[in-house]
């Protein structure tokens, strides 16, 4: 019988272990053997708490996905404006954990099957709304709503593309700081452009 209290240690020891396989490995090479062989626990552990290894892959997907919600939100004060808020969600976009190699492996894994899988799918919409939504948020206090809406969707797409290219270029901490000062710029050009 297991021990009261280590589910959420197993579940998070599991989806630390996909994301190592699947940056070691990619997405259809991962298995539950070798997801349980680096978490080091039995392979009936991840039908268990998950279902098999479907349910542990989109278990990983939206804990990458709080994991980023919460890199913005650690940063969020009841005082931040519109600006600071803008210039925080592109700092999470681009933090540490966004940059690191497994990471940033898995992600484009999860984002490549996402064409073929449906539920996969649905996260990537989740992700592409939640920025979006975000970033209209902040832009509404400071241009009209229509504005707002193509900046957001600007930004965004600013925001993915200079990501995608620093991790494709396997590029260095460095680099990933230079996509993130072109990120802030380019949407204080936006507010300056569009802004009331």
């Amino acid at each position: 019988m297991p021990k009261v209290g280590m589910e959420p240690i197993r579940r998070q020891q599991l989806i630390d272990a996909t994301i190592e396989s699947v940056a070691q490995r990619g997405l259809q090479a991962t298995t539950i053997n070798s997801i349980s062989k680096n978490a080091g626990l039995s392979s009936g552990i991840i039908s268990h708490y998950f279902g098999g290894k479907q349910g542990l892959i989109e278990a990983t997907v939206r804990y990458l996905l709080t994991s980023l919600k919460q890199e913005l939100v650690c940063k969020l004060e009841a005082n931040t404006n519109a600006t600071q808020r803008l210039m925080f969600i592109i700092e999470a976009n681009f933090a540490l954990v966004q940059q690191r190699s497994d990471t940033t492996r898995t992600w484009l894994s999860f984002w490549a099957q996402s064409m073929h899988d449906a539920e996969l799918h649905r996260l990537q919409n989740v992700n592409s709304k939640r920025l979006q939504s975000n970033l209209a948020f902040s832009f509404k206090q400071l241009m009209p709503a229509e504005q707002a809406k193509q900046a957001a969707e600007l930004s965004a797409a600013m925001i993915d593309g200079l990501w995608l290219r620093a991790v494709l270029s396997k590029s260095n901490e460095h680099q990933f700081n230079h996509s993130e000062k072109l990120a802030k710029s380019y949407v204080h050009s936006l507010i300056k452009q569009y802004g009331a």
